[in-house]
């Protein structure tokens, strides 16, 4: 099991068996990360900890430890055990960050599995009648019990819809997820199922007022963005033209170690978010590069499309295959990757989760039937907006770009920190889609910051009616940028060729959006898109109508439609079914060609 998830040299491994409680454990981290030195005891050597992640403490935390001479200087783990001897059963609520966890504690004869309260740190398992086995990724449980290489026909038709499984479910028969906020205790061969946490929780706090809620917002974020810099390794901030990653920049304290900036790029030219960021940087007096796409990702775009496959036990398709290439790059500059990410979903309810809507002709009539019935909202219509963000889009919808970018950074961002998220219930009504408490905090925090406008066209010197005029500019060239790169309209095919030209010539094209993968598809790769649509193992999957495949395929690549998304979802199961299924029966020999970096650190079995 360990195997199948080190691929990477700066990843370390190692396992730890407890026999006379049934528990075996490994793990794979990153070197100098915040696991790393593990296995974690205390001092007695009676509880142990094997750890996913980082984890975060308050303020109060903290200084609590420190008053009991712990610091936190020391491994990261031996202070997450310290604070477990002290609160007992009370330790799973106190922890804050993207983590997963098996603590074994020899004095009560038993075991914790545990994760973050939103799931993002996965935990996928398998619960047969002599053992429960769970690893963080699915390809270790794949390698080891040859039951599970099939697809799960509820969860092949959730991820057809909308793009990702839901709750529980995966793209393996018989491979679930813990979900988010778990704590199974595991004793004498009985397993105790609880949460130490749920969303009603913070859902149940007081509104407040405008002016209550602004203030709180400011202060409670400056109080807690500086953890976020603590580190034993070098700082990248991952920077783009947006409000989320200002802010950032707006409250950032000057430290000894200046952290480096940068901004994901395609092969040539510059996005807004290329020229802001750079702006953005040169204020705040930091280093910014520009991380590009080379020929080497398109020559080799297979084997892109193939690791980010394999990375992400699925999660993550031909559409996100520059997400390893380019936090490779990443990593060059600095190994923590400090980020914007979901602070427009948790602070202003923006959501890109709704269903696909793929062409039904793409779908054998059998399966079709099965993707008809298998279809329902995502989240209810009375659901909280921050519930929706928190615990069912970012986990869900938006964890394959994760899971791919820290195979090869550690990746952190404030907008999941306990604080941040249970203040966002507390927002009015007016201010729960407002870009206003951002943009007054950069405002009130960082003037020269404020004066550069966003990529949305927020902020700025330019006051009266030429404001609305750029947001209004700002908002239209991102939508049309979106619908050439991505989503252009099918009926409107025919007029593709004019439109791009257009586009180009005012000099849209390109200007939000440097990935652009409907015309990659269309041109460089689509030599690799008709091979792949014209494999027989393709065509004979039971899930499509193998007399669509090659229409959708000459269809894309002539111009006559956009199945951008329909080539997705056939290439991604396609790499799928061949890494991971049939991958796990044939040894490592396939898998290891790839080089793939894969994530996440340990695995485990009770029995």
């Amino acid at each position: 099991m360990v195997g199948s998830m080190e691929h990477e040299p700066f990843y370390t491994s190692g396992t730890y068996a407890v026999p006379e409680m049934g528990v075996y454990g490994g793990w794979v981290v990153h070197e100098n990360s915040f696991a790393v030195g593990q296995v974690f005891f205390n001092e007695q050597k009676n509880i142990a900890l094997l750890f996913s992640g980082e984890c975060f403490v308050d303020r109060e935390t903290r200084a609590d430890l420190r008053r009991k001479g712990h610091e936190l200087g020391e491994a990261a783990g031996s202070w997450l055990v310290h604070l477990y001897e002290e609160q007992g059963d009370r330790f799973f609520e106190k922890l804050n960050g993207l983590f997963s966890g098996l603590l074994i504690d020899k004095r009560r004869n038993r075991a914790f599995l545990f994760n973050d309260r939103y799931g993002l740190e996965r935990i996928y398992f398998c619960e047969t009648k002599d053992a429960t086995y769970f690893a963080s990724e699915a390809k270790a449980l794949l390698r080891i019990l040859p039951e599970l290489r099939a697809f799960d026909e509820e969860g092949v038709a959730q991820f057809l819809t909308y793009g990702c499984t839901l709750e529980r479910r995966t793209l393996f028969r018989g491979i679930q997820l813990l979900p988010g906020a778990s704590v199974w205790s595991f004793e004498g061969g009985k397993c105790q199922k609880k949460k130490y946490f749920c969303p009603e929780t913070w859902q149940t706090q007081p509104t407040l007022s405008v002016e209550s809620f602004e203030s709180e917002f400011q202060e409670t974020f400056k109080r807690i963005l500086p953890r976020y810099f603590e580190s034993g390794s070098k700082i990248g901030i991952s920077l783009t033209g947006g409000l989320d990653t200002r802010m950032i920049m707006a409250c950032r304290r000057k430290a000894a170690e200046q952290p480096v900036c940068y901004t994901f790029s395609g092969e040539n030219g510059q996005t807004l978010d290329d020229r802001l960021a750079a702006r953005v940087a040169k204020v705040c007096g930091l280093d910014h590069r520009l991380l590009r796409l080379g020929t080497d990702f398109f020559s080799d775009f297979t084997s892109h499309v193939d690791r980010t496959v394999y990375a992400t036990d699925g999660c993550f398709g031909v559409l996100g295959a520059h997400e390893i290439y380019l936090n490779r790059q990443a990593r060059q500059l600095a190994p923590v990757r400090l980020t914007g990410n979901y602070g427009s979903e948790i602070l202003r309810g923006v959501s890109t989760f709704k269903p696909l809507g793929l062409s039904p002709n793409l779908f054998n009539p059998d399966f079709m039937r099965s993707l008809t019935s298998s279809t329902r909202l995502v989240a209810g219509g009375n659901e909280h907006p921050v519930t929706s963000a928190a615990f069912r889009e970012v986990p869900w919808n938006l964890f394959g770009s994760l899971a791919a970018g820290r195979s090869q950074v550690t990746f952190r961002t404030p907008y999941l920190d306990n604080k941040i998220v249970a203040l966002a219930y507390q927002a009015p009504g007016t201010l729960r889609a407002s870009p206003l408490p951002a943009v007054n905090l950069v405002k009130d925090n960082a003037t020269s910051l404020y004066n550069i406008p966003t990529d949305m066209g927020e902020m700025g010197k330019t006051r009266g009616l030429a404001y609305p005029l750029r947001r209004f500019y700002s908002k239209a060239t991102f939508k049309l940028d979106y619908l050439n790169n991505e989503q252009f309209p099918r009926w409107l095919s025919p007029l593709d060729s004019v439109f791009t030209r257009v586009t180009s010539s005012l000099k849209i094209v390109g200007l939000h959006k440097c990935l652009q993968y409907r015309r990659w598809l269309r041109r460089e790769q689509a030599d690799y898109l008709k091979d792949v649509v014209s494999n027989a193992r393709t065509q004979q999957a039971p899930f499509w109508n193998r007399g669509f495949l090659e229409k959708m395929a000459n269809d894309h690549v002539e111009g006559r439609h956009n199945y951008v998304s329909e080539i997705n979802a056939v290439l991604t199961l396609e790499a799928v079914e061949r890494l991971l299924l049939r991958g796990a029966r044939s040894g490592e020999e396939e898998l290891n060609r790839l080089d793939a970096p894969v994530i996440h650190p340990f695995f485990a079995e009770v029995v």
